[in-house]
This record gives C-alpha cells, sequence and structure tokens, in this order.
C-alpha cells in the first residue's frame, strides 16, 4: 500500500517489509492518558506490550481517576503517573519523564495492532521521517452508531487534512514545545500543523488503531461533541485557517472514496449523525458566548 510523507505539500512513497532486524531497536516510550478508562485501559496495555517490536516503555498518566483504572493499571509493568487537568497536560507529563527516542501518544480507548510499532520505527528509521500518523479505526461491534463512524472514517482514509502524527522523535516533540495544554479539543491537530510547519517529515500507517469507545446512541454522540464545541473555540482562535480545513461540515460531503455510498441505511445514519454532531458543537460553542449585559428593573 502507498503511503505519503513530506513536508508542506511535498508526498513520496515509503515503504514497510514487514520484519526488522533484531539489532534495530531504538526505545520506544508510549504515554497513555487516562480518566476513568476502567473499560478499556486494560485491552489498552494488552495491545501495547503484544507488540511485535518489543523495545517499548509504557507511562500511563492518570488524571485522577474515580473508578477503577489506577487499580487495573497497577497489575502491569508500567510506569504510572498521576496529573491532570487534560489529556495534553498528562502527555506532556509522561514525555518528560519518558526515556525514549520516540514518543507514541495512546489514548486509552484504543488497541493497538500487533505491528503498528514496528511498522513506525521501520518506516522512520529508513526514509529518514520525523514521525508517523497512525491510522485508526472505530470499532464496527460496538453499535449502529459506530458502524457509522467506521463508514465515515473509511470514506477520509489517507486524507492529509483528517490526520495528526502521534509517533513522534521525543528530540522533535520537546522542540516543538509539546501539546498546547490550553486545548482540550483540537491539540492534535493542533501539534501537526506545528509540526509541517517546522519543516519536518512523516508518513502514514498501512496497521492500524481500534477505537474501541464508541459511541452506542445519539445521546452519548451530542453530549460528546458538546463538550468539545465548549472548548473548541481555544483551537479556532489560534490557527482559524487550519481550523477552517479541518472542521469544516461540508468535509462530510467530499469523501475520498465515493463507493461507500453504496449503502442506503449507512448514508442515513451518517445523515443523522452529522446533524447531531454539528448541532451539538454548536450549543457547546454558543454556551461559552456571553450573554449580553441587561440592567433588571431599568427602563
Amino acid at each position: 500500500m502507498r503511503r505519503w510523507c513530506g513536508t508542506g505539500n511535498a508526498t513520496y512513497a515509503s515503504g514497510y517489509h514487514g520484519s526488522m532486524s533484531t539489532e534495530f531497536s531504538p526505545l520506544v516510550s508510549v504515554i497513555v492518558p487516562t480518566l476513568n478508562s476502567h473499560r478499556t485501559i486494560s485491552t489498552c496495555i494488552d495491545s501495547i506490550l503484544n507488540q511485535t517490536y518489543k523495545s517499548v516503555e509504557i507511562i500511563v498518566v492518570d488524571n485522577h481517576s474515580q473508578d477503577e483504572t489506577r487499580a487495573l493499571v497497577s497489575r502491569f509493568n508500567v510506569k504510572l503517573l498521576v496529573a491532570g487537568p487534560e489529556r495534553s497536560a498528562q502527555v506532556n507529563l509522561g514525555v518528560e519523564r519518558a526515556s525514549g527516542k520516540y514518543i507514541y501518544r495512546v489514548d486509552s480507548d484504543f488497541s493497538v495492532g500487533s505491528n503498528v510499532i514496528e511498522e513506525c520505527i521501520e518506516t522512520c528509521e529508513t526514509n529518514h521521517l520525523d514521525g508517523m500518523a497512525v491510522r485508526n479505526v472505530s470499532d464496527p461491534s460496538v453499535s449502529f452508531w459506530s458502524r457509522v463512524r467506521k463508514f465515515e472514517r473509511d470514506m477520509h482514509q489517507n486524507s492529509q487534512s483528517n490526520v495528526a502524527v502521534r509517533f513522534v522523535k521525543r528530540e522533535v516533540w520537546l522542540n516543538l514545545g509539546g501539546l498546547d495544554a490550553n486545548l482540550v479539543a483540537g491539540e492534535d491537530y493542533d501539534f501537526h500543523e506545528r509540526f509541517m510547519k517546522s519543516g519536518h517529515k512523516f508518513g502514514l500507517t498501512r496497521s492500524f488503531e481500534l477505537h474501541l469507545n464508541e459511541p452506542r446512541t445519539l445521546a452519548e454522540v451530542a453530549v460528546k461533541h458538546y463538550y468539545y464545541g465548549k472548548t473548541i473555540v481555544r483551537y479556532v482562535r489560534k490557527d482559524p485557517i487550519s481550523a477552517s480545513i479541518k472542521l469544516d461540515p461540508m468535509r462530510a460531503l467530499r469523501p475520498r472514496y465515493r463507493t461507500s455510498f453504496r449503502d442506503p441505511v449507512l448514508v442515513g445514519g451518517y445523515a443523522v449523525y452529522q446533524v447531531v454532531r454539528y448541532t451539538a458543537t454548536l450549543l457547546g460553542i454558543f454556551s461559552t458566548v456571553p450573554l449580553p449585559m441587561t440592567i433588571a428593573g431599568k427602563v
């Protein structure tokens, strides 16, 4: 499969051959931010420990979870830190405490394909890249809406406007200042834009992460995007041009692979999902806008 990487608008193909020399083993520090992640954290850590590439350390940074997350993490041979207030700061702390040549940020609700890290290492080292965007896929077994999410992601796979590097040389990460701790939504896109503007090169994996915590109901979709809407304004103000591309609602009508529209049920679900998603996001944005001052009792 062809993958693209480059600086600015430049692209080129890079190769991964599926095997590596045992001498080729720079340490990879996997940073996992958690918050009440008891449903998925064990699966996530297991998937990292079962990588074909073994030179890996795992650092979990928990944001004061109120469930069994830390107890579950403590069963594994990983480093556990406790810090907040949001995942950007958590990841940054993990990177500060990391020892690896490379940093791989993995959210706690993902299961990582067994050869993802091996592919990232070989592709970066062979092609002199500074990072990799790891393809992610929604788990279609969770619900109808998770099938819709997979449908959406499949339509936009390999789109340069829909990716962000998560596997990065630690030196590059630190030089760029890491994630912007003021951002809750769009922090990955913001980092990717700074990565690209600094002239760094990246590739896109063939292997993938599976997103486990997919929505089961439209109510879950609405709650999630309402929350993101309350904070996305910070990202928009910081980089309005990039945000206008990444968050453009019309992108939903411009898929890369139109053959996806052959399933009328998924197409209908996709339309409903987008309406709920963007309505909830807008309501979240409006909830942060100060209301006009009024003086009660005066005319």
